[in-house]
């Protein structure tokens, strides 16, 4: 009899997580939603302002209902697009890429790059994740520079470890970024300095949330940060959230909208639209894309 039940519940067990698995592959990685948050960063009196954040798109040509589904977010009329990084997933991804994008480039936008627009994802075990000092292994080579000459030929900003002025909903906004932290690209020695507050706000943007390098932009007084990477932990439990961010933040971090620690600045984690391709899976983290709505302090 024993034996019976406990056959019968590692049945059950195995059923079980035969279900969850299913279900995060095949249904959850595919419930593209969308987040909607009010952040007081604007001056008193203004009036407010739209930005759609997008990140980890990771895409690869085969993926319609994703581009078809970024492209229709043109009908929020954003006033802004930021795209914090990993766009590509694949030698080939630049065309669905920009399947996606194409009708949100007649907004004003600015992006800057992930590792995995430079290389290509390779197979790796995912409880590696759980290991801080992993080493980064690097696949393919992606068309980085053929997105980049897109992308800047349309009037959208590179943000790339350069700092500039953008005009967005009739408002002056100084913003900059850096290239990926994850990979040792960023170089925000050459981009620091105060906001000059000659605009009426300031964006800062960077692919990894690395808390040193958001100390130093909100000291440098950058209202609003935005980031990507983490994907919201990609496999989370519910009631207990991300296993895993993927880098120094702290896990209660891994998505959503944060004030800033010991700043006054305002921080969004976007937990992306992708997966990586050797691992199609979310788990109570559904894949997203989400409208700021700055309004006053």
């Amino acid at each position: 009899m024993r034996k019976r039940t406990l056959f019968r519940l590692a049945t059950a067990t195995v059923a079980t997580g035969a279900a969850a698995l299913a279900y995060a592959a095949l249904v959850e990685r595919n419930m593209f939603t969308l987040r909607r948050y009010d952040v007081p960063v604007l001056p008193a009196g203004a009036e407010p302002l739209r930005v759609l954040h997008l990140s980890d798109l990771h895409m690869t040509p085969d993926q319609t209902r994703k581009q078809n589904w970024v492209a229709s977010l043109a009908a929020l009329d954003p006033d802004l697009v930021v795209v914090t990084g990993d766009n590509m997933a694949h030698p080939a991804a630049v065309p669905g890429v920009l399947r996606a994008l194409q009708p949100l480039l007649d907004f004003p936008g600015a992006f800057v790059f992930g590792s995995n627009d430079y290389t290509g994802p390779v197979w790796k075990n995912p409880f590696t994740y759980f290991l801080p000092d992993r080493e980064y292994a690097e696949g393919a080579e992606l068309p980085h520079a053929e997105l980049r000459d897109i992308l800047t030929g349309t009037g959208w900003l590179d943000l790339n470890n350069r700092r500039t002025t953008v005009k967005a909903g009739g408002r002056e906004i100084e913003i900059v970024g850096v290239d990926d932290p994850h990979i040792e690209r960023d170089d925000y020695a050459a981009v620091a300095g105060p906001v000059t507050g000659a605009a009426d706000l300031s964006i800062a943007l960077t692919h990894s949330p690395e808390p040193a390098l958001l100390d130093q932009m909100a000291a440098d007084g950058f209202g609003l940060l935005l980031a990507g990477h983490t994907h919201g932990g990609q496999v989370c439990v519910p009631g207990y959230g991300a296993l895993v961010t993927n880098c120094g933040l702290p896990r209660s971090m891994a998505k959503g909208l944060h004030r800033w620690p010991g700043s006054d600045s305002w921080l969004h984690v976007s937990a992306g639209l992708g997966t990586h391709p050797t691992a199609p899976i979310r788990f109570a983290c559904p894949p997203e894309a989400s409208v700021l709505t700055l309004i006053p302090r």
